[in-house]
């Protein structure tokens, strides 16, 4: 049954407009994105079709062109659409945490470090340089390194904060892998950054390591900092 020959409380896009995005599940979400179904295929069905197909939400949103558009239906055009859809939440988030303390927003920390570097295919070290209001001032990928490996130097840490005058910084990088655990390794770069910047007054405020799937893993919480 087409989505037009729903009640009309059922249909996603109504059902958004009267209830809220919230109140959409995954698949209605996707959906409105879609617009329209294939042969046999309503926009729904075809939205369950391709979660369960890639697993989950995020890994869909991560896919690559070449994956994504080998499934019947889809092609380089929406996945462009798609892409653009992630870029424009990043920078809404981001724009989020420089007004604000970062502190007051916790989940949106969280939310942007999954979508800057949760679908990264390498690791990838990244610094939030924070200003005396714990408010944005610029976060920089500093390093960039293979499928389980970079190396972060602190010096280089240390001359970046001094250069935007960053009172505090938070670290991420994330862990393609998918382990999403912080390792020994984390623990010891995190302390001995902890201390470099400490020399020149800038706070070291937390360190998240990012799975590729689920939740970032905070320093401060494990009572690691």
């Amino acid at each position: 049954m087409a989505i037009t020959d729903w009640p009309e409380e059922e249909r996603p896009r109504e059902k958004l407009l009267a209830r809220g995005a919230d109140a959409l599940s995954d698949a209605e979400l996707l959906a409105i994105f879609l617009r329209v179904g294939v042969r046999g295929l309503s926009a729904v069905d075809l939205a369950r079709g391709l979660i369960s197909h890639f697993g989950s939400l995020t890994r869909l949103c991560n896919a690559g062109v070449g994956e994504f558009a080998a499934v019947p239906g889809m092609g380089p055009a929406k996945y462009a659409q798609l892409q653009a859809v992630m870029e424009l939440a990043r920078r809404a988030l981001g724009e989020t945490l420089a007004e604000r303390d970062l502190f007051d927003s916790p989940q949106a920390v969280r939310d942007w470090l999954r979508l800057r570097l949760g679908h990264l295919p390498h690791e990838n070290f990244c610094i939030l340089l924070l200003d005396a209001r714990h408010r944005l001032i610029e976060a920089v990928d500093l390093f960039r390194g293979t499928l389980t490996q970079t190396s972060v130097y602190p010096r280089e840490v240390v001359k970046l904060a001094l250069a935007r005058n960053a009172a505090a910084v938070i670290l991420a990088h994330n862990h393609p892998s998918g382990a999403s655990e912080p390792s020994a390794a984390d623990e010891t770069l995190t302390s001995t950054l902890k201390e470099a910047l400490a020399l020149i007054d800038v706070r070291v405020l937390d360190h998240f390591v990012v799975p590729a799937h689920g939740k970032p893993v905070s320093f401060a919480e494990r009572g690691l900092l």
